[in-house]
């Protein structure tokens, strides 16, 4: 079966990319998931728009990378958040109010579903690691403050 992938599979691909898979994996995992659609003529212009978003926030190499990563690891990152008078949120931290947050203290602009958040739900001093390079994870420190 042929799909085009619609977000990174890790052992398959990024997304934009054209991949044969056996037809129960395409059928019962990718497709149901969100992480590939059939392939056809037409979406073949959907490709090429995805590879082009994806293009524009690659990062070039692994030395890249490794600057990128360097350069998250030294933010001070704080996150604003509504919590009650015993510190508990209202909510939680999601991956893209931590992305929000990196932005605003002058880091890169990263991809959400890099990012991996353990639930916070109170006020205080958190860790989130982002996969920046295949090769490359960085671990960002960030605080939840009541905002």
């Amino acid at each position: 079966m042929k799909l085009i992938l619609t977000s990174e599979v890790e052992g398959l691909g990024a997304p934009g990319d054209i991949v044969e898979v056996k037809d129960g994996y395409g059928r019962n995992y990718l497709i149901p998931r969100g992480f590939a659609m059939p392939w056809t003529k037409g979406g073949e212009k959907q490709v090429v728009a995805i590879k082009r978003s994806r293009d524009a926030r690659e990062i070039r190499d692994l030395g890249h990378a490794k600057e990128v990563k360097a350069q998250l690891e030294d933010l001070a990152v704080v996150v604003n958040a509504k919590a009650g008078d015993t510190g508990r949120l209202f909510g939680s931290v999601t991956n893209t109010d931590v992305v929000t947050a990196v932005r605003k203290a002058g880091g890169p602009l990263l991809d959400k579903r890099a990012i991996d958040v353990a639930a916070v739900k109170t006020l205080g001093s958190y860790t989130a690691r982002v996969r920046v390079h295949p090769e490359v994870t960085a671990t960002i420190s960030f605080d939840v403050v009541a905002g």
